[in-house]
């Protein structure tokens, strides 16, 4: 089992949501942190309030689509602490909305990022892994890796391209057994997201009432850590996704694609826009999105602990009233 105290720890797409969110969770936990965005002035304001708290970071501007960027983050990271234990690529973009009503530019940077963003990272990092003989290598996939997702052609491709391309490497890597690969897939998550990505529809996009936290997906990195795995889901939109898919593709497509048609129809008008994807903007640098508050609803994973705990008092009340029924 690794130990998370000590350990440095690289994570892209730092400056909002998940990145942010586990940046804060690994230094509360005694790692060293590097942060890794295109927004170096947020980032900033990340590392004073981490040291601010005790802990350890720095931060080094990065755009994970520039493979000279990438490697100097690698190196930067090492040369402050000493080495790289854990590296994340959360770094992620999209474009929502028919392929043809986006250019095809938008389309091409959301696979630069999602999956050649990933690919500079192990490109990167593999080398200090191998030559310290440990490191954990976590990419950030999404249930959009288990199962398309209407709407989100390029961002589709990019999470299934990144699920292939960690699984084919965990087998290159067998032999090394302190070098692990692993994959996290999360539902839909409150973040920023939906502010960063391209939105061509002319739709404003409502994604329900079924969010989890960022520190949700944090807490999964947090475990693949210590235990590695290799592959996570966070939240049971995703498993479900996952079992649909592999079960009945053509049903679960038709559902899916039903679905996401019916909601667009009936969707309140709003603009178009191509969001961070051809350069950072100024809005969304909190790890929270604001889903939850502004609908209401509490965090999806604490639902979910709440309906398994009401069945387990349910199955203990169940159990007593049998018992006392038998003893009569």
């Amino acid at each position: 089992m690794a130990q998370v105290r000590g350990s440095t720890v690289v994570i892209t797409g730092a400056s909002s949501g998940i990145g942010r969110a586990a940046a804060y969770a690994f230094a509360a936990r005694g790692a060293r942190v590097v942060l890794a965005a295109r927004r170096a002035d947020v980032l900033d304001d990340i590392v004073r309030e981490i040291r601010d708290g005790g802990g350890a970071a720095i931060a080094i501007p990065t755009d994970v689509t520039d493979t000279d960027a990438v490697f100097a983050l690698a190196e930067g990271a090492a040369r402050a602490f000493g080495g790289i234990d854990v590296w994340i690529n959360n770094a992620g973009a999209g474009v929502f909305g028919p392929l043809l009503d986006a250019p095809l530019d938008l389309h091409r940077q959301t696979i630069e990022i999602n999956l050649m963003g990933a690919i500079h990272g192990a490109y990167a990092v593999l080398p200090h892994f191998l030559r310290q003989g440990h490191g954990t290598l976590i990419n950030t996939v999404s249930m959009g890796g288990w199962a398309p997702t209407p709407f989100a052609a390029a961002y589709t491709a990019s999470k299934f391209g990144l699920r292939g391309f960690s699984a084919s490497l965990r087998q290159e890597l067998a032999r090394h057994k302190h070098i692990h690969v692993c994959g996290v897939f999360p539902a839909i998550v409150d973040t920023p997201g939906l502010e960063h990505g391209a939105n061509v529809t002319g739709k404003t996009l409502n994604p329900g009432h079924v969010y989890y936290a960022p520190e949700d997906v944090a807490e999964a990195y947090l475990r693949l850590v210590r235990h590695p795995r290799h592959e996570m889901a966070v939240g049971w939109p995703a498993r479900l996704a996952q079992a649909g898919y592999a079960l009945a593709p053509s049903l679960t497509e038709r559902v899916m694609g039903a679905g996401f048609r019916f909601a667009l129809d009936r969707a309140d008008p709003g603009p178009r826009t191509h969001g961070a994807l051809r350069e950072p903007i100024p809005q969304g640098t909190s790890a929270d999105g604001g889903w939850r508050a502004r609908k209401g609803v509490p965090s999806a994973g604490t639902m979910s602990a709440g309906i398994v705990w009401a069945g387990v008092g349910a199955a203990v009340l169940l159990g007593v009233a049998l018992s006392t029924r038998k003893a009569r």
